[in-house]
């Protein structure tokens, strides 16, 4: 996996495309830019999650097109061969999810790297930070997406009777189960017929901000198994987010998992009478 730590980045910062993706909730009251313009590691670019997701739809945080994720990869400067470390200040969620988009537009697995403990880790060890922006040579990206790592609305309707993988929900159990509103208006509360839940953060210690180890993530991912028949989880979560978090940490102790997420998640689920 490409889990990494900040002794092996600072290391290897040289040789990197570092990507700073912080990302908050909107009740998080944080801005996320000027953050990464007070405090960023050096030679590292901001993705900006909410500017590069499709504009094109009401749903958030979908995936791009094509031809506009070339584009934003172009104007950072990304390069097909480039070694690409990401990391966040948010709790390892939108690092996960800039994982998850590079590893759909074809980008090689093994040069996508996450930095453990994001920033406050690196900021904790008193790693080297900088205010000085970093200067962008524009490049020319070509991707080569696999849809097969996307799951649309039908599919996950026709799975419900047809049971041919299991639907994972990284949400809070709250609401999960209908007892909270949902954040964004419109949406009525619950969860997709016959999934799971595992709030994704349950993957995460909260003491520093890593993924809990290889034991332990195991063992989590066992009490929401389909008991009959294992079957390939498919992760949810409430706009493509968190649900990145489960399909990294799935593929931490299942290194041959494709990871597979309904990128329209309750956003668009929840959308429709139950």
């Amino acid at each position: 996996m490409s889990l990494v730590t900040t002794d092996w980045v600072l290391d290897n910062l040289d040789s990197l495309k570092v990507i700073d993706a912080s990302w908050h909730m909107p009740a998080q009251k944080r801005n996320p830019i000027e953050e990464y313009q007070n405090a960023h590691i050096p030679n590292s670019i901001f993705f900006d999650l909410d500017e590069n997701s499709e504009k094109d739809t009401d749903l958030p945080h979908m995936l791009p097109k094509q031809k506009t994720w070339e584009e934003i990869m172009s104007s950072l400067g990304i390069n097909n061969n480039d070694d690409i470390l990401i990391y966040d200040n948010s709790d390892l969620k939108s690092s996960c999810r800039c994982w998850f988009s590079l590893l759909y537009f074809g980008h090689d697995e093994k040069k996508i790297h996450i930095l453990n403990g994001g920033l406050k880790k690196w900021i904790f060890e008193k790693k080297p930070i900088t205010k000085t922006e970093t200067k962008i040579t524009e490049s020319n990206y070509v991707a080569n997406k696999k849809d097969n790592l996307i799951l649309n609305f039908h599919q996950i309707k026709e799975n419900i009777l047809s049971k041919n993988f299991n639907v994972i929900d990284a949400r809070s159990l709250e609401r999960f189960e209908g007892k909270v509103s949902e954040p964004r208006k419109g949406l009525r509360s619950g969860h997709i017929e016959n999934s799971f839940c595992l709030p994704y953060n349950q993957c995460i210690d909260q003491k520093t901000g890593e993924f809990k180890n290889l034991k332990e993530l195991r063992k989590i991912f066992d009490q929401c198994e389909n008991k009959e028949k294992k079957l390939d989880p498919v992760f949810t979560c409430g706009s493509g987010v968190t649900a990145s978090v489960l399909a990294y940490a799935y593929k931490m102790i299942n290194n041959d998992y494709i990871p597979k997420i309904y990128d329209g998640s309750w956003s668009e689920y929840g959308k429709y009478p139950a």
